[in-house]
């Protein structure tokens, strides 16, 4: 891969890892529910997750999915329903005084496992693999996949840090409730590009 590859791989990691999706979106719930702490395993599992799916989608998982196209569907509906629940979930989360007692971030495994459903994380890695990798084999690959994760984690991160400081405005259970209904909806809201296909 030529430098110049490599610099377009990491600019295209750092702005998709830092625009919104459901995985930010989930993050700056967390980071606000929750803080930054005891949010470090959603980070995690998020940057873990997204390697290896597309390590995973880079060795030839895609070309299974061409051969059964119902794995796509099945994909879809798991997403869909994956997500609703993820937001019935941000949507319920305890007030702030409760928050110790009544809810629990996403643990390491439930991020690593939401990035195979998660289409945004998905079109990532596609784009990542037919753009900046190509044909040019597995070291490439591995190589696109090391870029990805040193940028992702960084990138994540910063919404979580995002939601931790708005937890200083959501001092009442009326204004931290108003705020997970919010990101729950624009977690919803952000199903509209995989019920379009």
């Amino acid at each position: 891969m030529s430098p110049d590859t490599l610099f377009a791989l990491a600019l295209f990691a750092l702005a998709s890892s830092l625009t919104p999706g459901p995985n930010n979106l989930m993050l700056m719930a967390s980071g606000a529910n929750f803080g930054f702490r005891r949010s470090i395993p959603h980070m995690l599992g998020i940057s873990i997750g997204f390697l290896v799916l597309m390590l995973s989608a880079g060795l030839g998982l895609v070309q299974l999915f061409d051969l059964y196209s119902v794995i796509y569907t099945v994909l879809k509906v798991l997403a869909v329903a994956y997500m609703l629940w993820l937001a019935w979930k941000i949507a319920h989360a305890g007030p702030v005084q409760e928050r110790d007692a009544t809810g629990t971030p996403l643990t390491f495994l439930q991020a690593v496992a939401f990035q195979w459903v998660n289409p945004k994380a998905w079109a990532m890695a596609l784009t990542a693999i037919t753009v900046y990798v190509g044909n040019s084999g597995w070291l490439s690959l591995l190589l696109a996949c090391v870029v990805f994760s040193s940028v992702n984690l960084p990138s994540v991160s910063v919404w979580t840090v995002l939601g931790q400081q708005m937890a200083r405005i959501l001092t009442s259970s009326r204004r931290l409730s108003l705020f997970n209904w919010t990101m729950a909806i624009l977690l919803v809201a952000s199903l509209y590009p995989i019920l379009q296909l």
